[in-house]
């Protein structure tokens, strides 16, 4: 895996400078992210980060999430990171920019001024193929299994995934 990948970071005034992931990650700097809801009517798909990465691998977390490069925009960047973890494409709307902060362990936190995106599709005409480098298991999952099972078993879910069922229980978006 490259570590080694820049990313845009938040500077006090607002604007863009580029930063390495893991330093970013290390110093706590606000930096753009994107997070990814893929739904079937009530149901949302979401995936067990696999046990390998950096952090938080083995937790669940949404459909996808990531950050963008450098020179990338956020709707490039959802799009090329749901085919590289699930291996498909949809179309996707693009919803409210959120910031959040929270420690992700081993020394490392999450300081994001992350896009939300949806996407709807008929599961049982999706063609998934998690890359087992990112993803361990994919399932559906409806909110109130979600909410119950994230009550029941907090550090089974990503620290930003707990952050966005706390603030979008009913996990609706507005443009």
């Amino acid at each position: 895996m490259n570590r080694h990948i820049i990313i845009p970071a938040v500077a006090k005034d607002g604007s863009l400078f580029p930063v390495e992931k893991m330093a970013a990650h290390v110093q706590g700097l606000l930096h753009l992210a994107v997070s990814v809801f893929v739904f079937d009517d009530d149901l949302l798909l979401i995936q067990k980060r696999a046990a390998m990465k950096y952090h938080c691998g083995g937790q669940w977390a949404n459909t996808c999430c990531s950050h963008p490069y450098w020179d990338e925009t956020v709707e490039a960047c959802a799009e090329r990171r749901l085919q590289e973890e699930l291996g498909f494409s949809l179309s996707l709307t693009r919803h409210q920019t959120v910031e959040y902060e929270a420690s992700v362990g081993n020394g490392l936190s999450e300081h994001e001024r992350v896009t939300l995106f949806t996407a709807v599709v008929d599961r049982t005409r999706l063609d998934m193929k998690p890359n087992p480098e990112e993803v361990d298991d994919v399932r559906w999952v409806d909110a109130k299994t979600l909410h119950a099972e994230v009550a029941e078993t907090p550090d089974a879910f990503t620290p930003w995934f707990r952050i966005y069922l706390d603030r979008f229980p009913e996990l609706k978006f507005s443009a």
